[in-house]
């Protein structure tokens, strides 16, 4: 049974979970059967969880070549075999995905971890992360906007997406890192706590055998300065999703160059939502916004 903080959903609810339109719903409902609404006392029309899940498997199939009329004569069992088939042969990614999703809305730790082993056993862990937790975490966001889930939805699958990026960073850590001059230094911003792209980064360094010192959430700039003392050519990296915001990001990016940069080897480097956006030219030349993670795998 779901988590009874969600175990209603709008017709909304459904087009925000699986690109349905409304109309395309309703249209199923009377021409095939394929879902049965309820009404609340006060004749407000909504779906339980099994018609929910029911959505996810014909959206899965439907996505997949399946017309829609041959799906309606499907019964619930032969309905389930066939998502499971598609999912075994070519769709593992939007399987996987929907049942993320399960998983989020019932505070499920054992079908996350059966979902995300699964892919384990066809895909790498930084295969699963860029095809399938990073467009997951992007509909989540967009769940959250639209109010489809609440914030703690998005809290309980991050933390288990985070967990497994910690397994896998201490996998690359058993060794010493491969002699090299560069260090990468990777922190957040004061008042920054989205650090799920930084945590992934890490991962990738941490891979390819840099020395990566990770320092997490709400690092002040003043608190990093001795690490000059210690290292020659050093790659400063941070991910501003929230912080510091529009008014302040010139003032931070001439603090950053005045006590880190000026005069030194090392570098500064920034991503995230602040970096995309940002259109300015930025005045000290060893700073760089970098628009996504996978330029910066390029960089590097």
């Amino acid at each position: 049974m779901l988590n009874n903080i969600k175990t209603k959903f709008s017709i909304k609810d459904l087009e925000n979970f699986t690109g349905i339109k409304p109309h395309t719903i309703r249209i199923w409902e009377k021409r095939y059967n394929l879902l049965e609404p309820s009404r609340t006392e006060t004749n407000i029309r909504y779906y339980d969880e099994h018609n929910f899940i029911k959505l996810l498997n014909i959206n899965l199939l439907y996505n997949n070549g399946y017309k829609i009329s041959k799906i309606a004569k499907f019964s619930e069992d032969t309905l389930l075999l066939k998502a499971k088939e598609v999912v075994a042969e070519k769709a593992m990614e939007e399987g996987a995905i929907n049942s993320f999703k399960l998983a989020m809305l019932n505070f499920n730790v054992v079908l996350f971890n059966d979902a995300y082993n699964k892919l384990l056993a066809n895909k790498s862990f930084r295969e699963i992360f860029l095809e399938v937790f990073i467009p997951l975490l992007d509909h989540i966001g967009f769940l959250w906007q639209s109010k489809s889930i609440r914030p703690i939805h998005e809290h309980f699958i991050s933390n288990l997406i985070m967990q497994k990026l910690y397994t896998n960073i201490e996998r690359n850590q058993v060794s010493n890192f491969t002699e090299n001059d560069k260090t990468f230094v990777l922190f957040l911003p004061m008042n920054e706590i989205h650090e799920l792209g930084l945590l992934f980064l890490h991962y990738e360094l941490t891979l390819r055998g840099y020395h990566s010192i990770y320092l997490g959430q709400n690092i002040a700039i003043e608190a990093i300065e001795d690490l000059k003392l210690l290292y020659n050519n050093i790659h400063f990296i941070s991910y501003f999703t929230v912080e510091p915001s529009e008014n302040t990001i010139d003032d931070y990016l001439e603090k950053i160059h005045d006590d880190l940069i000026k005069n030194t080897n090392n570098n500064f480097w920034f991503l995230g939502k602040r970096a995309a956006d940002y259109d300015k030219e930025i005045p000290y030349p060893k700073i760089q916004a970098i628009s996504s993670l996978k330029k910066v795998l390029e960089i590097i």
